[in-house]
């Protein structure tokens, strides 16, 4: 028999707003380029960044079993090619949103020197 994976994330409220922060680290550290195709969400980090987009896929798979990942590298990047299945595309957004988190910018230093 052949049983579709749950089109849920299994992290817990509190995990998965840590989970959401180290995206949000790794993309600032690493994200160059994104694009979407349909329901596939292709990311392109700098090579420094391999280690931890292999640990993104491991923990993301752990997480989210529904989604398809397919991890790439090639001179000067790396590339990763997330698909959502047809059964989740109405929640695609969502889900890609979360995969695109970016660290908060540093806010601007005050001159008067107050902050």
């Amino acid at each position: 028999m052949n049983f579709d994976p749950v089109i849920a994330c299994t992290l817990g409220p509190g995990d998965f707003q840590t989970r959401m922060r180290w995206i949000a680290d790794l993309n600032g550290r690493h994200l160059k380029a994104q694009r979407r195709d349909g329901l596939t969400l292709h990311l392109s980090y700098q090579p420094a960044a391999l280690e931890d987009v292999r640990e993104l896929v491991r923990r993301e798979t752990e997480c989210c079993a529904f989604l398809t990942f397919a991890l790439a590298e090639a001179p000067g990047e790396i590339t990763l090619a997330v698909k959502v299945p047809e059964a989740a595309a109405e929640a695609s957004e969502t889900i890609f949103a979360g995969l695109l988190s970016q660290a908060p910018a540093p806010a601007p230093a005050r001159a008067c020197g107050c902050c």
